[in-house]
């Protein structure tokens, strides 16, 4: 089982950004003092859900702040970025670090940041697989040009090279699971059918999100490996895909006191987050109820006592498939509750998972 943890750098009503931020990079230092796996840190524009614009440029600050611990974006919006350009960081930051980099992209939602960026709505509705395909190309190739419909360029090479990691430090796990092991991993966050078996075609990992059940992740777990293997890809590589699983934690001691914190916190932080979110088009959006969404988490989640909080890991582990976990641990907008959370999720929980 591997743990870790869910950054969104999230401002809670009363929070300045700069508080936001810094909870961000003392929960992920106090992350790695309690032995958790991996930091995953989400990318938002214009919006006070999370005010991380560039997962990359953080995840450099934390890799260098750190010496053991995995750290991810999750994730780099491709429609928002050149994607050769997103692959370089993401090639310099694996070198850079001796492998401890995991370069999570997804397609994003129809926001107003694809007219501020220039990649309009057709690159948020079909342009995806041709990003991915040239970050992809990058990552893997000596050189690389641009043939389709969106990025054309010449054949260029392709400087630094990520499979060029000599030796990571130890402790560091260079390289990824699965194909293309020798540059950084690839996982994308998928949320359809269509984004599925277009991660099963590659044999890239998903990030399946913290408001899905158990159910329906071991529906889409059973989707991507039969779109892999009518992709042709060995058995071993199918089976042993690793998928990361999102999600919320809150230790606490009594069952319902974990909840209740979270019932009063959360949905102030929800109600202005999401409410701040503006289409690209003007086109209708429903809004989850901020108290209801709250306990669908708390609910789905390990949130509660830290046997609770144990058993509930496990079991969408046995229903699922999924071993890896990103866990918003931030919920209470706290410096301090945030640093206790992460402290009791390594030194209670982990135990009850090994």
């Amino acid at each position: 089982m591997r743990i870790g943890t869910f950054v969104l750098a999230a401002q809670f009503p009363g929070q300045g950004p700069g508080e936001a931020l810094h909870r961000a990079v003392r929960s992920t230092e106090a992350a790695e003092e309690s032995g958790l796996d991996s930091v995953w840190l989400a990318e938002h524009h214009f919006v006070p859900y999370g005010v991380c614009p560039s997962a990359t440029t953080l995840a450099a600050l934390l890799l260098g702040r750190t010496r053991r611990i995995r750290v991810g974006t999750a994730v780099s919006v491709l429609p928002n970025h050149h994607p050769v350009a997103l692959a370089e960081q993401a090639a310099l930051l694996h070198l850079t670090s001796g492998g401890r980099f995991s370069l999570g992209v997804g397609r994003g939602g129809p926001w107003v940041d694809l007219e501020v960026f220039g990649g309009g709505l057709d690159a948020y509705e079909n342009g995806f697989p041709e990003a991915l395909g040239l970050v992809l190309d990058w990552l893997r190739e000596a050189r690389v040009a641009g043939r389709g419909e969106r990025f054309g360029f010449r054949e260029v090479a392709v400087v630094p090279r990520a499979d060029e990691l000599l030796a990571g430090p130890a402790g560091a796990a260079p390289g990824a699971d699965g194909p293309g092991a020798a540059g950084p991993e690839v996982i994308v966050a998928c949320t359809s059918p269509k984004s599925v078996r277009l991660a099963a075609r590659q044999a890239l990992p998903m990030l399946l999100g913290m408001h899905c059940g158990d159910e329906e992740k071991a529906e889409m777990v059973a989707l991507w490996r039969a779109a892999a293997r009518e992709a042709g890809h060995p058995p071993e590589v199918v089976e042993g895909a690793a998928h990361v699983s999102a999600g919320v934690a809150q230790i606490a001691d009594g069952s319902g006191d974990a909840t209740e914190l979270l019932v009063k916190t959360m949905p102030g932080w929800l109600r202005q987050g999401l409410d701040a979110h503006v289409t690209v088009d003007g086109r209708h959006r429903v809004m989850r109820d901020p108290v209801a969404y709250t306990e669908l988490l708390c609910g789905l989640h390990p949130v509660g006592p830290p046997r609770l909080a144990a058993d509930r890991l496990a079991a969408t582990a046995e229903r699922t498939g999924i071993t890896r976990f990103a866990l918003l641990v931030e919920g209470t907008g706290d410096l301090a509750a945030t640093e206790e959370n992460v402290r009791r999720l390594g030194a209670d929980v982990l135990p009850l998972l090994t």
